[in-house]
């Protein structure tokens, strides 16, 4: 990863932990089974890219641009995304666990999490509307004044959304996750 510009290539199990690696271009390359938690990658530039298997807790990404990237089977924990560039931001999120990480204030609509572990994940200012949480626990993820229209949590669980400072005109939820709606009003709903 010592050259400046990296083009259609393939990282595998990389092991790179609390080391700096910065002003770096990354175009439709895979990262798999890579180690790279507790790292700072600050001001790169990830386009078209996919993380498979990789360890990316606590990694440090200010001023890190991310334009399409998948994420697949990844440990993701503590990360604070709302530090990366917001122009052309774009994330996508399967089978991942997000636990700890903000997303504070993006600009993410249209993004998929697929089978995630979200555990108290910020989303206060962001933008998600039209995004997908299937089959993602929410367990203490925090919304506030999030744009969730047209958001489906249909299979999500264990969310508290209060609806009063969330606008989600059109999102959707199952019958089940009703209650996480009425939290805040303790009442029982049998």
């Amino acid at each position: 990863m010592e050259e400046l510009i990296h083009i259609q290539k393939t990282f595998e199990k990389v092991v790179f932990i609390d080391k700096k690696v910065s002003n770096r271009e990354f175009e439709d390359c895979t990262f798999k089974n890579c180690d790279f938690s507790n790292s700072n990658f600050s001001y790169n530039t990830f386009l078209d890219c996919e993380f498979i298997d990789c360890n990316l807790s606590m990694i440090k990404l200010s001023g890190t641009s991310m334009k399409s990237i998948q994420f697949k089977n990844c440990k993701l924990l503590g990360i604070q995304f709302e530090e990366c560039e917001d122009f052309l931001f774009q994330v996508n999120f399967q089978d991942c666990v997000l636990d700890y990480s903000s997303f504070a204030n993006k600009k993410m609509p249209k993004t998929k999490f697929s089978n995630c572990s979200m555990k108290e994940v910020a989303f206060t200012g962001t933008h998600l509307s039209n995004s997908v949480f299937d089959n993602c626990n929410l367990e203490g993820a925090i919304f506030n004044d999030t744009q969730l229209a047209g958001v489906d949590f249909s299979t999500a669980s264990n969310y508290k959304i209060d609806p009063e400072f969330n606008p989600m005109k059109k999102a959707k939820f199952s019958t089940q996750g009703i209650v996480g709606l009425l939290d805040k009003y303790d009442i029982k709903i049998q």
